[in-house]
Order: C-alpha cells, then sequence, then structure tokens
C-alpha cells in the first residue's frame, strides 16, 4: 500500500490541489468577508442593509446603482438581513403574518448552504415563532416555539418580501417591523438592540472585489482560521483528506511561508488560476438555450458540486433553491451577440407564454460589474406587477434598449445603459415547467438599425 507521506508533493500535485482547495473555500472565505462589511455598523442601517450581528436590517426601498455590497441585487422584494451568531445561545425569530404575501425566510450556513428556508412555499403566511440553535447547543426551547439547527454557529439570513414598487413601500415596512430577533436570554423583554463595534480597520469596499485582491498566503491563511469555528461538511472529507497534503488541515492554522517550497509555488499560482476557472467553467455549467443560461445543478443546496458552489458565491451570493426562485440569464441576444446599449431589443412572450410563476417575475438590468445601472426611469426591473400593455393578439413584448421606445411603448421598457449589458430573469415560486426545462425563455431579438 502506498503512503502519501513517504514520497514529497511534486508542484504540479500541489497545484491540483491548491485549485481544488481555492475551489472549495471561496465561498467560505467571501461569506467572512461580507459580513465583516456587513456588521461593522453602530445600528441597523436600511439603506446599506448593514447591522450589527443577531439584528435585522430592513430595506426601506430597493438598493440603487450605487449599491455595491451583494452582486445581482434584485428590485422585486425588499430583502431583511440578519448576520448570526448562535454560538453562546439560541436567536428567536418572530414571523408576521403577512396576509397571503409572498415571502421566503431563507437560512444560509458560512458555506452558502441554505439549509433551511421558512415562508410561503414552506411553513405558509401565517407567521410564528422560530429558534436558530447552534450545532452543539444542549437546552430547552419554551412551549410553542419550533427549533432549527444551523450547521454552523455564524450565518446569514436574507429575508424577501414580495414589493409591488415603490408606492407598496409602505405596507412592506409594517410587515418587515414584524419580523423581529432577539437571543433566547432576553426573548420578551423590551428590545433595545445592542450597540455595534465599528472597526475602522475593516476594508468596507465590495467583498467579491477583496476576495479577489488576496494574495494566496493570505488567502489559505484565512480560510484555515475560518474552518476552526465553521467545521466541513459531513460529505467533504474526500477534499479534506487531499487538502491535508498541502499542510491544509481543517481545525489548524496555516503558513504559506513555512510550507514545503514546492507547495509555496504551487499554491502562489493556483489561487489566480482557480479564480479564473471558476467564472469560465462556472459558466460553462449552465444550460443555454435561446442565448438564456441558469444553473444545471442545484443552486442553495450543492453537496459536492464545490464549482457550482463557489461560481454562485462569485455570481450571486445568497441565491436560492430553485423550488423558491430560479433566475435565467442572458449576456447575447437569440443569435449570440453579446448585448450592447448601441443595440435596440425586443423579448417576445407569445400569448399564455409569460414566465410561469406561482408568486410573480420581472426581469432585471445590471451592467457588467453586475449592478444596477442608472437611467432616467430609475427602473431597474420590469415584470408582471407592472402596467405592462399586452398586444391585440394577447402576446407580449419587453422593450430592452438605451433611449426611449416612445412614448407609447415606455410601459414596457426596461432602460439599457450606453455599453455592455446582461439581464436576469427571475420567477418566483416557480411552475413545475419553468423548474424541469418543459418551458424556456425565448430568445431576445435584435431589431434592425
Amino acid at each position: 500500500m502506498s503512503n502519501h507521506a513517504s514520497h514529497p508533493i511534486t508542484e504540479a500535485e500541489a497545484h491540483a490541489i491548491g485549485i481544488e482547495a481555492y475551489t472549495y473555500a471561496y465561498p467560505l472565505v467571501l461569506m467572512e468577508l461580507t459580513r465583516r462589511v456587513a456588521t461593522n455598523v453602530a445600528r441597523p442601517d436600511g439603506a446599506l442593509l448593514r447591522a450589527p450581528m443577531n439584528q435585522f436590517a430592513h430595506a426601506t426601498a430597493y438598493p440603487d446603482a450605487d449599491f455595491k455590497d451583494v452582486v445581482r441585487p434584485n428590485a422585486d422584494t425588499l430583502y431583511s438581513m440578519l448576520w448570526f451568531d448562535v454560538g453562546q445561545e439560541p436567536l428567536v425569530l418572530a414571523l408576521p403574518d403577512t396576509g397571503g404575501r409572498y415571502h421566503v425566510i431563507p437560512f444560509m450556513d458560512m458555506w452558502t448552504d441554505v439549509f433551511a428556508a421558512l415562508g410561503t412555499r414552506t411553513t405558509g403566511n401565517g407567521g410564528g415563532l422560530f429558534a436558530l440553535v447552534g450545532p452543539r447547543w444542549k437546552g430547552s426551547l419554551p412551549a410553542g416555539m419550533r427549533a432549527i439547527v444551523s450547521p454552523t454557529e455564524v450565518g446569514w439570513i436574507i429575508g424577501r418580501i414580495q414589493t409591488n414598487g415603490a408606492a407598496d413601500y409602505g405596507h412592506v415596512h409594517g410587515l418587515q417591523a414584524g419580523l423581529k430577533a432577539a437571543p433566547l436570554s432576553a426573548w420578551g423583554q423590551p428590545q433595545a438592540g445592542a450597540t455595534g463595534r465599528v472597526d475602522a480597520a475593516i476594508d468596507m469596499s465590495a467583498p467579491a472585489e477583496q476576495v479577489s485582491r488576496l494574495e494566496s498566503g493570505a488567502f489559505f491563511a484565512l480560510f484555515a482560521e475560518l474552518m476552526k469555528r465553521h467545521p466541513p461538511h459531513a460529505a467533504d472529507h474526500a477534499v479534506l483528506l487531499r487538502m491535508e497534503r498541502l499542510g491544509l488541515v481543517a481545525g489548524q492554522g496555516f503558513d504559506l511561508a513555512r510550507a514545503d517550497p514546492a507547495v509555496q509555488r504551487a499554491l502562489a499560482r493556483a489561487a489566480p488560476d482557480a479564480y479564473q476557472r471558476m467564472i469560465d467553467r462556472g459558466n460553462a455549467l449552465r444550460q443555454q438555450r435561446h442565448g438564456w443560461t441558469r444553473a444545471a445543478g442545484m443552486t442553495g443546496t450543492y453537496g459536492n458540486d464545490y464549482l457550482l458552489r463557489g461560481f454562485t458565491a462569485y455570481r450571486g451570493l445568497g441565491a436560492l433553491p430553485p423550488e423558491e426562485a430560479i433566475y435565467p440569464g442572458a449576456a447575447v441576444d437569440g443569435d449570440g451577440q453579446l448585448l450592447t446599449g448601441a443595440a435596440r431589443y425586443v423579448l417576445h412572450f407569445e400569448p399564455g407564454q409569460a414566465p410561469p410563476a406561482d408568486a410573480f417575475w420581472s426581469l432585471t438590468m445590471y451592467g457588467t460589474d453586475q449592478f444596477f445601472v442608472a437611467n432616467p426611469l430609475g427602473r431597474h426591473a420590469i415584470g408582471d406587477r407592472d402596467p405592462l400593455v399586452f398586444n391585440a393578439d394577447g402576446s407580449l413584448d419587453i422593450h430592452i434598449q438605451h433611449a426611449s421606445p416612445g412614448k407609447d411603448k415606455e410601459s414596457n421598457w426596461l432602460p439599457a445603459p450606453a455599453g455592455s449589458f446582461n439581464l436576469s430573469l427571475r420567477l418566483y415560486l416557480p411552475q413545475a415547467p419553468a423548474v424541469d426545462g418543459r418551458w424556456a425563455t425565448p430568445g431576445i431579438t435584435r431589431l434592425p438599425d
């Protein structure tokens, strides 16, 4: 029986394992840097969606073109975000009765897996009391409080409540006020909300950019520290055993400068190589039809598909499982040509063929940086809750272009930037044909110049 330890690892082997390790580590590192930015405030800030740990930040309006914390935000729902730490004691959550309105309260562990989701699809619209419990907590909960066990002590809740445009904000703010969180020991007492500590040393730039700038040594050292508190999933043993050959051992620190020289050289190359591979191969993981792509695997719960997990974190940290929402995306028209504001387009749905969703659907515009782009209407998305004008035969045309298509068509206009852009179609509570592929988004038609 051969023993890995009997022969030194080659640079080629270390590079291959390093690429696997970076891909495996990326979501955990991105989550931690996102958490640091999102919780580095004294009190909740709804505009920036930031709050101290274990407190909700409720968005009071859709994000604007200046919002850069999380890529590909939506203009369909008002977010309620909370970063939790249940290492010491459970966190009690109260959900309001939404009166039949679609909402989802998903829980992500630090590896970005959605381990539970409350709301319309799972627990209904009637509200309730829940206790988020850490993996090692032992104790009893008051009667009527449902326990939800988190695989990691720290994680993220990205609640979404359906919001039908700016005129609906006031109603949704009332529902958000009924979404409450408090440590078990303080539940039922007047809630003051602890003041957070602002750390001036924390880099507050976009978290995804921060990860892309991390040198290999800093990246893997941070990853090793994070694994001490956030244990790997039960199914991760194969990749953990591979990483041990680099000296990366779960529960132990890692100093690249003290590693074998072949490992040092390999990991210095592996980090940028793995980052590029994640982007390139991630795009290839997507099913393509009519110029639209969507994840071929299960977003939200990834199993051992570390490449899909890493790419999803890079492209849309906090993605929901497909039963809750699907997100076909397009960067090209139906002929495969890149979308550009220099051209004019129409997205045409035949009669009865609009996106099949039980909650609602929308089409959202993004710049190449994956964020909203300022436009004269302040309209970043368009969908079935807007006053769309249908054609006489019942078909529907969405006009996608930089300049107005004319006053008579502005109701159906999604403004585009002057340069390159891409789109996300979102279907909330998608019907089976949209999930299994019987229904597909039609290709985007470029109009003649």
